[in-house]
């Protein structure tokens, strides 16, 4: 990354950061953001649900709702990107203030509410993008919808011909209706319905769930149970609630989910926790306080087959990138692993021996 643009990434940060995220966003929609250049060392490469990663690090749902930097953000050499999340009406979202950044803590809270285009515009966005790298859409029901599942049934149907893999997103805690399927039984009926839409097989994108990380172990079970036999893959974890111990910045107090680096332990203890319990059936993403090589390694090793970040984008910039995969490069050749898909559950293969 040049030099121009570490000074820029450092000025934004010195923003509200609403408005800095918008002036990002405006910059790489427009080609102004910077290019990594040169592929992908071969160690890092996976295959999953039909679909060639370069890399296992992607840029998580939230930082593109409206698919406006597409190809700019697989410009910055991530394994793949997820776009939105996206309602199928365009949403305000909640009343600003909504978004804080916590810079003693590496963290963020977002209280954002889906605030998005919706999925007409979305969709038209995602048509004409360049994709050289695998692009997933967040799906989300719109606040004040009456029917989630149909909102659900409708976005499946509208961005199936356009993404590799489709996230059911059932865990926001910023809007009425983020958490209705976190209850069993709704939750199996919703992807029943949704797998009939969206069929297994090769032209077919994946489908996935994104799990809460405020459940308890019960719940957590249950949920699972219900989902994989549905999906081809489970997201751990979103944003949380909870407030841990030690949060220096006075912004902690703020409603909404907190996530980067406080979120890091309790979300990988969640990602282990989920391994466990879907038994290698299907393929985790886990994303949750990634900010360096060896959380993504932390990540894989707990059962992650790929891993996704956002909020330490905004603290460290664009350089981020190359330098967590060639720290994960190392890693893994330090442990004898050829391949990101040799380490996966390393950890728990141990813990059982």
């Amino acid at each position: 990354m040049s030099r121009l643009h570490e000074l820029a990434a450092g000025a934004l940060r010195r923003v509200e950061p609403e408005a800095a995220h918008r002036a990002t966003l405006w910059a790489l929609g427009h080609g102004l953001g910077p290019v990594e250049r040169g592929p992908d060392e071969a160690c890092l490469a996976t295959r999953l649900w039909g679909s060639d990663f370069p890399n296992p690090l992607g840029l998580a749902a939230g930082f593109d709702k409206n698919a406006v930097a597409v190809e700019a953000a697989l410009k910055l050499r991530f394994g793949f990107t997820e776009v939105g999340g996206v309602t199928p009406r365009p949403q305000a979202g909640n009343p600003r203030p909504r978004l804080f950044r916590l810079d003693e803590d590496g963290a963020a809270i977002n209280r954002m509410g889906f605030n998005n285009d919706g999925m007409t515009a979305v969709a038209e966005r995602l048509a004409r993008a360049r994709r050289s790298r695998p692009v997933g859409v967040n799906l989300a029901s719109n606040t004040d919808s009456a029917d989630p599942a149909a909102d659900f049934a409708a976005l499946v149907a509208r961005f199936a011909p356009l993404a590799d893999f489709l996230t059911v997103d059932v865990s926001c805690p910023n809007t009425a209706n983020g958490k209705v399927f976190l209850e069993p039984g709704r939750l199996r009926a919703l992807l029943t319905q949704l797998r009939e839409l969206c069929p297994r097989g090769p032209a077919a994108p994946a489908l996935l769930v994104k799990l809460a990380p405020d459940v308890d172990a019960s719940l957590l079970a249950r949920l699972v149970e219900a989902a994989i036999d549905g999906v081809d893959g489970l997201i751990v974890s979103n944003t949380t609630l909870a407030r841990p111990a030690g949060l220096k910045s006075r912004h902690a107090a703020e409603a909404g989910g907190l996530s980067g680096r406080p979120l890091f332990a309790p979300s990988t203890a969640l990602l282990r926790d989920v391994a466990r319990l879907s038994g290698g059936q299907v393929p985790l993403i886990g994303v949750g306080g990634v900010a360096s090589g060896a959380d993504a390694y932390a990540k894989i090793r707990a059962g992650a087959a790929l891993v996704q970040l956002y909020t330490a984008l905004v603290f460290q910039g664009p350089a981020l990138v190359p330098r967590i995969k060639r720290e994960l490069a190392a890693l893994l050749r330090r442990d004898g692993f050829a391949t990101v898909a040799d380490a996966v559950g390393a950890d728990l293969t141990a813990a059982a021996a």
